[in-house]
């Protein structure tokens, strides 16, 4: 973990070098004081040499006046060079989270992955900063200023660091229950931001039910295991520095007895003494700056960990020969295919299908009986194994193909549609970044979107809204059709595509669904029957097997399960009406 995190120093080697020279300035210059003060009180005051006062004097303020510029140097530049590898982290890890398969979102909540993200990659570039600096200063003035007392008197000395031990044994002790502490309180600072990001996202919902209280519950259950996480990071916190700041006072009560009985006794000089007494703070700071720095170090320790987790999660990757999808005719066809996403529930099995290029095949039958897992399955979201049969693009296995160019060649229409903060024209443009403003007009007239567009005061520069949320539902799902037709894939999917819409709504829809389907191999999965007569084929999934295969007339005089759905559903469009 170490040489990972220091190799995020890399790009500011210079910048690093310079910082850690003027650290090492500043502790140098630190010494200067008790230095000064023991040739004052030992020589230059009582040989009354009042020129040379006034000269150390001007030269201890001299120096200070440098070790300011140094520490503005080590503030300011140390900071930038934290926030630049903070910076660099982020970026890994977003670029990471956009490889991760879907079995990663399924199983994380966003709420958590934002805060690896943001709060936990703060404390790491706080650590990088501190870090070296915290370590190398405290490290120098603890030799210096212990090298300095030792010239001083060197019985007095080891009397003061024979505390060290005790120090060291008290500070190992309680650094292994603040990283349980602290984990534990990471982790409950991530359940906080993974409800408050559910409960924002749902807010509509939340007020349609007036469930608010609920989510108070929710939110307050989340909040009382952070405080109670809080609570035992900051008892072994406590713990920690009371126990070290006793025996820090330890080496204050040693100096002020032996101190007095040596000086008492002969031994040393009253400057000597006076200058002991100042110069044991620059070895007693130093060491509370590194008992200090450990709240810091386990905050960025457990960042950094919580970093490397994500990041050591396996991404999406090519077969070692992956070929690129090119010249796509648009025939699929799935092999003997089975999958399930754990082991203990079979979603399909044993799926054969053949949709010619073209053609549209539909997929209706009960929730739940595999129709999306399908849909899923064809833009290689989820994986198969070898032995869960195969599918194939024009003959060729899409996993013996790169996933980017499988992926450019099929468009996707859900009835759930996910709209990007940002503008109407933002949105289309997903579909093609570099397409011209001709061509995104072009799509949303074929969406029968362009003339409401038309009518709004900025029209394509329109801000929608998180996910949307400014746009009708039906005005939502053009917008997505629109962004399909800029992609003109070779193979189209539609998840529902109409299900949730008014019947005016599907109308329009429809029409651009119907000219977006044209030329192209098209797997749709209905929900509204009636939407889907004229395809090419319907197959019946239910419980992950397909039960029926046909046309519309074929199906309705089997007799099956197809014609009870279709007798039920339009049975209760009569009730309805």
């Amino acid at each position: 973990m170490l040489k990972r995190f220091i190799a995020y120093y890399g790009p500011h080697k210079k910048m690093l070098v310079l910082d850690m020279a003027a650290s090492l300035l500043i502790s140098v210059i630190g010494m200067v004081y008790p230095i000064m003060t023991n040739r004052m009180l030992n020589t230059y005051i009582p040989e009354k040499m009042y020129d040379k006062i006034v000269i150390a004097g001007v030269i201890v303020l001299a120096l200070y006046a440098v070790r300011m510029f140094l520490r503005f140097f080590v503030q300011y530049y140390g900071h930038v060079i934290g926030v630049k590898m903070q910076s660099r982290m982020r970026i890994d890890l977003f670029k990471h989270l956009q490889k991760l398969p879907f079995e990663f979102y399924d199983n994380n909540e966003t709420g958590r992955i934002m805060t690896r993200i943001t709060s936990d990659l703060f404390e790491v570039c706080e650590l990088a900063h501190h870090g070296p600096e915290n370590l190398l200063i405290s490290s120098v003035m603890i030799i210096l200023s212990f090298c300095y007392l030792l010239s001083i008197d060197w019985i007095l000395t080891l009397i003061v660091f024979a505390c060290v031990p005790i120090l060291v044994v008290v500070t190992l002790h309680y650094r292994k229950l603040m990283n349980r502490a602290f984990e534990d309180r990471r982790k409950s600072n991530a359940t906080i931001n993974a409800a408050v990001e559910s409960s924002v996202t749902g807010i509509r919902v939340t007020k349609a039910y007036t469930n608010a209280e609920c989510e108070i519950e929710k939110f307050e259950r989340g909040d009382d295991q952070f405080v109670d996480a809080s609570k035992r990071a900051y008892n072994a916190m406590a713990k920690f520095f009371s126990s070290t700041s006793f025996v820090s006072d330890v080496f204050n009560v040693f100096i002020l007895i032996a101190g007095g009985l040596f000086l008492y006794g002969g031994r040393i000089t009253f400057g000597d003494y006076s200058t002991f007494i100042v110069s044991v703070n620059l070895f007693i700071n130093p060491v509370n700056t590194l008992i200090n720095f450990m709240e810091q170090y386990q905050n960025g320790v457990t960042g950094f960990k919580r970093f490397l987790e994500i990041m050591d999660e396996k991404p999406e990757t090519d077969s070692p020969d992956a070929k690129e999808l090119t010249d796509v005719n648009g025939e699929i066809e799935f092999r003997n295919v089975s999958y399930s996403y754990d082991e203990t529930k079979e979603v399909l099995h044993d799926i054969n299908l053949k949709i010619e290029k073209g053609r549209k095949l539909a997929l209706v039958g009960p929730s739940g009986g595999g129709k999306t897992t399908l849909c899923h399955l064809l833009p290689h979201f989820y994986t198969l194994g070898p032995e869960n049969g195969a599918i194939l693009i024009d003959g060729q296995d899409i996993r013996s193909l790169t996933l980017d160019s499988v992926r450019r060649n099929i468009g996707i229409v859900q009835q759930d549609v996910f709209l990007f903060v940002g503008t109407i024209r933002e949105n289309i443009l997903y579909g093609r970044p570099d397409a011209t403003e001709e061509e995104v007009i072009e799509a949303a007239k074929r969406a029968n979107i362009h003339n409401y567009v038309m009518t709004l005061a900025n029209g394509y520069d329109t801000e929608i809204g998180e996910r949307g949320v400014k746009l009708s539902g039906g005005q939502k799902q053009r917008l997505s059709i629109a962004r399909v037709f800029l992609k003109d894939p070779a193979i189209l999917i539609l998840d529902e595509a109409t299900s949730a819409l008014d019947n005016t709504t599907e109308v329009l829809i429809q029409q651009a669904l119907d000219e977006l389907c044209k030329v192209r191999t098209t797997l749709v999965v209905a929900h509204r029957l009636s939407t889907i007569r004229n395809a090419d084929e319907i197959a019946v999934v239910m419980d992950g097997k397909i039960t029926e295969r046909g046309t519309h007339e074929e199906l309705m005089a089997l007799g099956g399960t197809y014609k009870s759905l279709y007798s039920l559903q339009f049975r209760d469009n009569d009730i309805f009406e």
